[in-house]
């Protein structure tokens, strides 16, 4: 049995491929437990945007992220991204193309009607998509539920998979928190069909389109452990770069706000880090969906093999598991290999109990 702490996107991941792969799981999480922060994302799969200020690794296997969950769950957009930049801060276009690949240069217009005489050229990503996190992190869960995977408020498994995100940072030296802050809009008046990114030296921010004429605004990234809803400093900032987009916004509905902590790694780069029969993955600071999946697959190659009956291994699903054996990977920058542990040895942590780990905080005044 192998014991997966946490619900996040980095846990169900985890736990969504060691299943595929034949383990038997069980999902960890103390009575009382804090929402995800991983729901408030944009749920963004752009690895070329990224690679703007990641490193290369980060694109190409953040890559097939976009497979990965589209085979996974329903609502996965392939509509490109579009990059943006008011005419004053035109050199940041230009400085932007030249440290990512995978666009062209066009007029915004030719993809989004409404932004006709506003932006006289745009950035165009057209192999980048997006999903919904709340409804990705449901559909997983649910199907791991179907597959027999139980919920426990404390680990029984040989081997635990520590994912507990921002929960972990008290017990993990290495980890950092870098506050995020999210707006949760009702446009009518607006009419945008992908992910738009709007660069700015100062506060750069994306919008991502819903269902229902919703739009996620976001993220601000403070280097701050606050834990408070969202400033008021940060709201202006995210309105008036929505409605530099698209006047539109200044009729919007604000439905909800929010607020949460990514957990980072001092190089900004999600790691697996091993310590006898724990494995902690975590560190996935603004890649959490972009780049899970390629790290479960790590994980897989790095635990033993399964006992399976014939049937359980036909029936298995190992999409990831073999882009695993190519990179069983000592971290997950990653480089080099790194052999599969012989046997559990250590001591299992606790998970976090709700008082311990602070929930991403979200105005339910607002909240529909």
């Amino acid at each position: 049995m192998i014991s997966v702490l946490g619900a996040g996107v980095a846990g169900l991941c985890a736990a969504t491929a060691l299943i595929e792969a034949g383990h038997k799981v069980e999902l960890v999480l103390p009575d009382g437990a804090s929402p995800p922060v991983s729901r408030l994302a944009g749920g963004m799969l752009a690895p070329f945007c990224e690679g703007e200020s990641a490193p290369k690794d980060v694109t190409l296997r953040g890559r097939a992220a976009i497979d990965w969950w589209s085979a996974r769950v329903p609502e996965v957009v392939r509509r490109g991204t579009l990059v943006l930049a008011p005419p004053r801060d035109a050199a940041e276009l230009t400085r932007f193309a030249s440290a990512t690949t995978g666009h062209e240069w066009l007029d915004p217009a030719t993809l989004e009607s409404t932004l006709s005489g506003r932006f006289a050229r745009g950035l165009f990503y057209a192999d980048e998509a997006h999903l919904n996190p709340v409804s990705a992190l449901t559909t997983l869960r649910d199907a791991l539920a179907l597959q027999g995977v139980q919920t426990r408020p404390t680990p029984s498994g040989d081997w635990v998979i520590d994912c507990r995100g921002p929960a972990a940072i008290p017990d993990d030296s290495h980890l950092r928190p870098v506050r995020g802050e999210m707006l949760d809009l009702h446009a009518p008046d607006v009419s945008l069909t992908r992910v738009i990114r709007l660069l700015h030296p100062r506060f750069p921010c994306y919008i991502v389109p819903r269902p229902g004429n919703r739009y996620m605004v976001g993220a601000t990234m403070v280097e701050s452990g606050d834990t408070g809803p969202v400033t008021a400093r940060a709201m202006m900032e995210l309105l008036s770069a929505a409605y530099t987009v698209h006047p539109g916004f200044a009729e919007a509905q604000v439905i909800a706000t929010g607020s949460g902590l990514r957990p980072a790694l001092p190089d900004n780069l999600p790691a697996i880090r091993q310590d006898g029969s724990v494995f902690r993955l975590n560190g996935l600071y603004r890649h959490g969906f972009l780049f899970a999946p390629s790290l479960a697959a790590d994980l897989v190659a790095r635990l033993p093999l399964p006992e399976r009956t014939g049937r359980q291994a036909k029936a298995a699903r190992l999409p990831a598991q073999a882009n695993a054996q190519t990179s069983q990977a000592k971290r997950t920058s990653p480089t080099g290999q790194n052999p599969a542990p012989a046997a559990p040895k250590n001591k299992t942590p606790v998970p976090n109990n709700a008082s311990n780990a602070p929930a991403p905080t979200q105005d339910q005044s607002h909240a529909h």
